[in-house]
């Protein structure tokens, strides 16, 4: 499958316009990791674009959610390790996160919104107007961006890197493709 015919299936099973900007968001960070890790962008990227493409139907049961996305991509050819990202990205199943890939799009799910949530309080409401020291700063205030789960975040650790460099790279990423998502 390729990124055209990925963002075609997204589409027909996500219907918010903030969850599929969400899910360019982390399509794009994905790509950034991928490339500083040297791995497929791609496939990385295919990660990111369709992690939450369930999510219209399982908001409201957190146990099926990335069950039946991961599920729904098997049946398209998917590869199995992109599934079992798609899969592994719940905490709510508790599966191991195994390869650099598991890890890094359960990283960047919940960063996404952080820096959303920095480009929105600026007067500017663009990401352009943050930097890593802002999101640095706002990250340790409980109050900020609630739904961006610190501690998830944090498991950039496990992929080697530093809070501040997962964030450098995350907005950098979203910077990059911030006329798509109107900030």
């Amino acid at each position: 499958m390729n990124r055209e015919e990925a963002y075609k299936l997204l589409k027909q099973h996500m219907k918010t316009k903030n969850l599929i900007k969400h899910s360019l968001a982390v399509e794009a960070v994905m790509w950034r990791l991928a490339r500083h890790f040297g791995e497929d962008e791609e496939k990385w990227g295919l990660a990111g674009l369709l992690h939450d493409i369930d999510y219209d139907r399982t908001k409201d049961d957190p146990k099926r959610h990335s069950l039946e996305g991961a599920e729904l991509l098997e049946q398209t050819g998917l590869p199995e390790d992109v599934v079992y990202a798609v899969k592994v990205h719940n905490e709510a199943h508790g599966l191991p996160r195994e390869s650099l890939l598991d890890k890094s799009l359960f990283a960047t799910d919940p960063l996404t919104g952080l820096i959303v949530a920095g480009a929105l309080i600026k007067p500017e409401k663009k990401l352009a107007a943050i930097d890593t020291e802002f999101l640095m700063n706002r990250y340790g205030e409980k109050s900020f961006a609630r739904g961006a789960n610190r501690e998830t975040m944090a498991a950039c650790s496990e992929m080697d890197l530093s809070l501040e460099e997962f964030l450098t790279l995350g907005l950098e990423a979203m910077q990059g493709i911030s006329d798509e998502m109107g900030l």
